[in-house]
């Protein structure tokens, strides 16, 4: 078996190909939101949008019919050529690898848009030769169209082999940006029992002892608290670990039941406690939950700041408002103040709620 030298890691794959980054920039990402580029009522309403979402991504994979598939491209091209995204990133998603559409996207989209093109996100991702394939062609693409940076590469976890071979997809390519948790596809793989896209599911709980009567004896029927748990913790915890471990990052997926936008809130949330950076919109109104939760609260921020302004040098103890905070603490509050930083950045509101938060001396 041949070994790729570490030091060929970060060489462009084909002569002219921009160099690849050495760092994936930690831009905000709080919603990727999905639209069909084929459709014109949609295609309309993308400029309005900008500003108001952290990505916006031409879906030309899952629920664009057969017949559309071109349509859709050719929506995507024109769409991209026409509009100034300004601080949104611009996103497609190809379709599936083994596809008889995915040569077509890629060596249209990259000479047409390319420069325009953020991320290419890729569904069905089985193992590192996916990723392989997908890098080498746009290196070779890229080269080809002169483009001065790499389009960067991210996954979709929806099979059971994909999920195995995380930490290898994770560490495939020096463009790959991160990863998506794709539900419904991956339930489906596993053979999980539920039809749901995302979210928990009432047959999967725990529920409390029996209580006992004066002998003893357990009350079987008396009635019992019952508490719904996430089918998706560990699938989430575990891709959480391989994107940390390559410095890439997490997303969750999409929350199919749009009307339920409590449960959705509720999802997107464990996700975002979890380490998830973002989460998909599939319509408008989860735009604003995906850009709530994956915003640090002003309470949070507000802790955060005088822990570090507390700490100094980050090393010994101090206490809080009764509770310790060490180094480990001063950690975790870096990485909400310099999220908060970013999103100040692009996020007027958020960043006049930010700088309204006094730390006491």
């Amino acid at each position: 078996m041949s070994h790729k030298s570490p030091k060929d890691f970060f060489r462009p794959l084909a002569v002219g190909a921009p160099a690849p980054l050495r760092e994936i920039p930690a831009r905000p990402s709080r919603a990727i939101h999905f639209f069909d580029p084929s459709n014109e009522k949609m295609a309309a309403k993308i400029p309005a949008m900008i500003g108001t979402v952290d990505v916006l991504l031409g879906n030309l994979e899952d629920a664009i019919k057969a017949d559309n598939k071109v349509a859709a491209r050719e929506g995507l091209v024109r769409i991209a050529k026409a509009t100034d995204f300004g601080p949104t990133q611009l996103w497609t998603r190809i379709n599936a690898l083994d596809s008889p559409w995915v040569l077509d996207d890629l060596t249209t989209l990259v000479p047409e848009i390319g420069d325009k093109l953020d991320v290419v996100m890729v569904p069905k991702v089985q193992g590192a030769e996916d990723i392989h394939y997908v890098d080498r062609l746009l290196a070779q693409l890229e080269a080809k169209a002169g483009l001065d940076r790499p389009i960067l590469i991210h996954a979709i976890l929806e099979t059971a082999r994909g999920m195995a071979n995380v930490e290898e997809i994770c560490g495939a390519s020096p463009r790959m940006q991160g990863l998506s948790l794709g539900p419904a596809d991956l339930a489906a793989d596993r053979k999980m029992k539920t039809t749901r896209v995302g979210g928990g599911h009432p047959g999967y709980l725990v529920r409390q002892d029996p209580p006992r009567d004066a002998e003893g004896n357990a009350q079987i029927d008396a009635q019992r608290a019952v508490f719904q748990q996430d089918l998706w913790h560990y699938t989430i915890a575990k891709m959480v670990d391989a994107c940390a471990t390559h410095g890439i990052y997490p997303y969750y997926g999409p929350f199919g039941d749009i009307a339920d936008v409590v449960a959705c809130e509720d999802q997107f949330r464990n996700a975002f406690l979890l380490g998830c950076v973002g989460t998909w919109s599939l319509h408008p109104k989860q735009i604003a939950i995906a850009n709530k939760v994956f915003s640090p609260s002003v309470e949070d921020i507000a802790h955060a700041r005088r822990v570090v302004a507390a700490m100094g040098d980050g090393t010994g103890a101090v206490m809080i408002d009764g509770k310790m905070e060490d180094d480990a603490s001063l950690k975790q509050c870096l990485v909400l103040v310099d999220l908060a930083e970013k999103l100040a950045e692009i996020d007027p509101e958020l960043k006049k709620q930010y700088d309204a938060i006094e730390v006491p001396a």
